[in-house]
């Protein structure tokens, strides 16, 4: 399992390549000030781990690339944007629950990998 590392995300362009050029990535745009945030990373990075092991976990802190929270239309923090084949198939932010991210994945995740 790769998702034990949390890649972070430092350039739109890093971005750009990463969510068009992998099967699959889920991107979490946080902040450190952020207390539901903090609470909700490590929940969704478990969910990940256990069941959806070829999702990759991106991190973005909105405040130190502001230009890619800007480009991607995120205006609230927790966002959580998740791609299959390069494709945004979910967008989900503030009041968003782990096994609400769990059924979005599950059908695009098994069609690409089961």
């Amino acid at each position: 399992m790769h998702n034990t590392v949390e890649h972070i995300i430092q350039s739109l362009d890093e971005f750009r390549s990463l969510t068009a050029e992998a099967d699959s990535a889920l991107v979490y745009f946080s902040n450190d000030a952020c207390n539901v945030c903090k609470v909700l990373k490590p929940k969704i990075r478990e969910l990940l781990e256990k069941k959806y092991p070829k999702v990759p976990f991106y991190y973005v802190d909105i405040e130190k690339t502001p230009e890619i929270a800007g480009q991607n239309s995120i205006f609230t923090i927790p966002t959580i944007l998740t791609f299959f084949g390069g494709n945004e198939v979910s967008r989900k932010n503030r009041y968003l629950g782990v096994d609400e991210l769990d059924a979005e994945l599950a059908r695009p995740y098994s069609i690409l990998f089961e």
